[in-house]
Formats: structure tokens, C-alpha cells, sequence
């Protein structure tokens, strides 16, 4: 909760810390703890995304979850999942992206095909029996079970945005299809950020070919759905739109309405420090220009 301390419901939770976390104690001991409700409200981060947010209690529990759980899933996970793990991220996923491109076209000798693909409604479409039904298959312990599930029968439908065990919880879900690709499909080059997607390959084919065994693992294993208005197969000399940059062979640039959306907000505000975070954004592309026009700013 740190940088939070200034927040109501966590100054009124902090006048009785210790009761309270001796209370959720005893609750779990007992088998008597019950999740609360959650409160709701839209962010746009760039599109709307609806958020709900637990209870400090609540939120409390999460982050003790997090801790124990993560460090024994991230072993599980392959090394090309980059969403809310220890030491990945959306930059380290683009340089992944550039290194795969550069080996599949053998240095832009050869023409590099994309297949780019999300799922469809992905937090909400999670499914609670079948989330329940892989984590048994890597947890024997009956209590952790148990108040997993209370946890994750919290909400419905699907899981909520914003809750840590939810980030979690999400990757343990979609390791199952990160195993098929790997071992079934024999995907070399596939990246996965959350729910977005790529495979690269010089074969245009095979990667068109790909595509059916995935919807009908997604479906069959997991009740997810390929976004239908996000499936495209392109060469890299096109321009690959991935995690908000656009990339081609030898260089990345950020997508236009990331542009139009940075200027937007630049013009409302005379903080600095937006100055600053947005050139360090920047600076993992090639963005000169853009980067001039900012310092330029007043």
C-alpha cells in the first residue's frame, strides 16, 4: 500500500491495523473469511476499461496471495510471457519482438510474415471452474484452495481488472495455451503480453494455418474466443501494430493515436514531470524528432 497511505479507506483501516489484521487472521484460520464487494469505476488507458477495486481487507489478502503464489507460477510460465512478471515488461516483450525478427528474416534478408491475434473480452471470459481446475492441478494444499476460491468466486463474470491476484491469475490461465503453442503447435517465434499475441514465421502459411487448432483450443480448454476483428497476418516491412509502437525491420515508432493522445495531454498540463516520463516512453524507439518537439514545448 505504499503511496496509498493518504487514501481514506486506508487511513480508516490503519486506525485499527493490527485488530484487523489479527481479524483476517482468525477468518482465514477458521474458514470464516468472506471476500467483500467490490467498488467500480472507468478509466481510459487509452480505450475505457471498467476497474474494481477491493476493499483494503481485501486488497490486503491479495497482496499476501501475490507473494507466496507468484514466485512458485513464474517458474511454471515460458520465457516469452512478458505481462506482469518479475523482470518483463512491455519493452523487454519489443525487443523480444525485434530480436525474432531480425532471426526469422534472417537480417532482413528474407521477408518476415506476423501473425498478430487477442482474445476476445479476455478478464471476462475467464472461467472460474476451469481456473479452479488448473490450479488444483498445482496446489495439493486444501486451505490454499479454499480461500483461492473465494477469491476468485468473488466476482463474476470472469476476473476483475485491478485486483493483483487477477494479474496473476490471468498468466497461470493462458500458461495452458502458452504450453499448447510451444509443444503442440511448435511455435519457435510467439510472444504473448496479456492477451495480446504474435507469432513470426517466414512461412505465411503455416501461420494461416495456425489459426484454426488455436480457436479450437481456446474454446475447448479455456471458453476463450479470438478477437475476430484482431486476427491479421502481415509482413514486418508494413508495419507490425504491437503493445503501442509500430514496428518494421529497422526501426519502431510509437502508433499515431498514442502521438495524438501524448500532445493531448502535454497541452492540458505545465507539470514537468509529464515532460519527462514521456520522453523516457520515448526513448525506446526511434522518436528524434518527436522527442525534439516535446523539449520544445512551454
Amino acid at each position: 500500500m505504499v503511496g496509498k497511505r493518504s487514501r481514506p479507506d486506508v487511513q480508516k483501516f490503519s486506525l485499527r491495523v493490527i485488530d484487523n489484521i489479527f481479524e483476517l487472521h482468525r477468518d482465514i484460520v477458521n474458514k470464516t473469511y468472506k471476500h467483500g464487494s467490490y467498488y467500480a469505476f472507468n478509466i481510459s488507458d487509452p480505450k475505457p476499461r471498467n476497474i474494481h477495486k477491493a476493499s483494503v481487507r481485501d486488497r490486503l489478502l491479495h497482496h499476501a496471495i501475490y507473494r507466496v503464489l507468484y514466485p512458485f507460477f513464474d517458474r511454471t510460465f515460458i520465457s516469452d510471457s512478458f505481462s506482469c512478471r518479475v523482470g518483463k515488461g512491455t519493452h523487454k516483450a519489443m525487443d523480444r519482438f525485434k530480436h525474432f525478427a531480425r532471426i526469422v528474416s534472417k537480417n532482413n534478408t528474407h521477408t518476415c510474415w506476423v501473425l498478430k491475434c487477442d482474445i476476445k473480452k479476455f478478464f471476462a471470459n475467464i472461467d472460474h471452474e476451469i481456473m479452479i481446475g488448473i490450479l488444483e492441478r498445482y496446489i495439493s494444499d486444501k486451505d490454499i484452495l479454499w480461500l483461492l476460491t473465494e477469491v476468485i468466486k468473488s466476482f463474476k463474470p470472469g476476473l476483475p481488472l485491478g485486483n493483483l491476484t487477477s494479474q496473476l491469475l490471468v498468466n497461470v490461465y493462458m500458461n495452458e495455451f502458452d504450453r499448447f503453442v510451444k509443444h503442440r503447435l511448435k511455435a519457435r517465434y510467439y510472444i504473448r503480453y496479456a492477451d495480446d499475441f504474435v507469432f513470426l514465421s517466414q512461412d505465411k502459411k503455416w501461420l494461416e494455418n495456425q489459426i484454426a487448432p488455436m480457436e479450437k483450443f481456446l474454446a475447448v480448454r479455456l471458453k476463450l474466443e479470438l478477437h475476430p476483428g484482431k486476427i491479421s497476418i502481415k509482413t514486418l516491412a508494413s508495419g507490425v501494430d504491437f503493445l503501442g509502437w509500430v514496428h518494421f525491420p529497422h526501426h519502431r515508432v510509437p502508433r499515431t493515436s498514442t502521438k495524438r493522445r501524448m500532445f493531448e495531454k502535454l497541452a492540458t498540463t505545465d507539470n514537468p514531470q509529464s515532460k519527462t516520463s514521456y520522453l523516457g516512453l520515448l526513448s525506446h524507439g526511434n522518436t528524434y524528432r518527436l522527442q525534439q518537439r516535446i523539449r520544445r514545448l512551454k
